[in-house]
């Protein structure tokens, strides 16, 4: 038989297609296996104590903190973050409380020009410096309150300063010259700072072996910038509700307080999932006694229960809530929907309000988490913290 070489190629090709698709479906198979299972298999896992078996439907082998999922027992697909909570009995508590805090470097919150003899100038923002920056010294002095920034702008004598700054976590240096103000004849480079400021919010929990204490369940951010706070220490104190604005769609509503001055407790940390502290003595609490804690894998939809705070004199009280969806992929402070069904809470604050932030949510008799935002177009739905995330963000000396 001759051989016919354009039949040979036609065929070749014909073959070498057949097994392109074959090919090709293999890996859209596999990539779709893969990335199914990359994507339900979560981030992070909580367990109890000193627990290694995680899940029932992953095969995982526990190295240092982390776990190994595996497809089918057999193919790495992603490492896992391994959480271990030790302590599972806490007190839901409820309890309103105020924080005095004061920042650890202060926080630029505005750049301005400075009228000189030579015009206009902006020392800060001619450097590169940005609102939202955390200076924390000044030539190797440390600086934590406006004063101590404004006495070493002042010293310098219009002469190069390097300032230690951060910004996003990222340490860099800044450098700069202070320019003569013709108004008060003062050194100074157009930066406005903040050192401290204020809050009313609810504690989620008391633990009684160690005193420690979180509450929020997001963390103390600066009202012009929104950056996340840095703790340099702060004051836990009682606080007195003397007014609850009421909520209303568009327009969040507010408890408001006032201040004791006796200290109850010292903040430690300041986090996205909420602040962490000691306490000098037990608070007021929605339990007289400890309760277990459940994990996101436990939670459901359906009917539940938050304490809170609205009259000094009445204390925490319970009231009725429904958790409406769940997200249990969400590594922000967003894991759960909850809507306020209970009509005497409507009816005193219109949902959930400013200062009730941290209020446990308890359901099936287990501590789930804590509310955390408003929904300023539904005051009556909010956000929820799952607890294990909470726990998860909670500081190693606190453990």
């Amino acid at each position: 038989m001759r051989f016919n070489k354009e039949n040979f190629r036609r065929g070749a090709q014909k073959a070498l297609s057949a097994a392109a698709k074959i090919a090709f479906a293999v890996y859209t198979a596999a990539v779709m296996t893969f990335g199914a299972a990359d994507y339900f298999i979560p981030d992070s896992i909580s367990v109890f104590g000193n627990e290694k078996k995680v899940s029932a439907q992953i095969n995982e082998n526990v190295k240092d903190e982390y776990v190994t999922a595996k497809l089918f027992g057999v193919v790495p697909v992603k490492n896992v973050k391994l959480d271990v909570v030790k302590n599972t009995k806490l007190v839901p508590c409820g309890k309103v409380f105020g924080v005095k805090f004061f920042t650890k470097g202060v926080i630029v919150i505005n750049l301005t020009e400075i009228e000189t003899k030579n015009g206009l100038t902006s020392p800060a923002k001619d450097a590169g410096m940005k609102v939202g920056d955390i200076i924390t010294a000044v030539d190797g002095t440390e600086v934590n309150t406006v004063e101590e920034l404004a006495l070493c702008i002042e010293n310098s004598k219009g002469a190069e300063m390097t300032l230690e700054c951060l910004r996003k976590d990222q340490s860099f240096e800044c450098k700069m010259s202070a320019s003569l103000s013709l108004s008060d004849k003062k050194y100074k480079t157009g930066i406005w700072v903040r050192d401290s400021t204020a809050g009313i919010g609810t504690m989620t929990y008391y633990n009684p072996e160690n005193g420690t204490f979180a509450g929020l369940g997001h963390g103390i951010c600066d009202v012009d910038t929104t950056e996340l706070m840095p703790l340099l220490r702060g004051t836990v104190v009682d606080v007195e509700i003397t007014d609850i604005i009421k909520g209303r769609r568009g327009l969040p509503g507010e408890l408001k307080g006032s201040f004791d001055t006796l200290k109850r407790g010292s903040l430690t940390e300041n986090t996205d999932f909420g602040v962490f502290g000691v306490l000098d003595s037990q608070p007021e609490s929605a339990y007289g006694e400890p309760v277990e804690i459940a994990f996101a894998k436990d939670i459901h939809e359906g009917k539940a229960s938050i304490y809170t705070e609205l009259d000094t004199d009445t204390g925490i009280e319970e009231y009725e809530v429904n958790i409406s969806s769940i997200n249990r992929k969400s590594d922000s402070g967003k894991n759960f929907v909850v809507e306020i069904t209970d009509e005497r809470l409507l009816e005193r604050t219109g949902g959930i309000v400013q200062g009730m932030s941290g209020s446990p949510v308890i359901q099936d008799g287990k501590l789930i988490g804590a509310v955390t935002h408003v929904l300023v177009n539904d005051p009556a739905k909010g956000y929820g913290l799952f607890i294990e995330n909470m726990l998860g963000n909670m500081p190693d000396m606190m453990h």
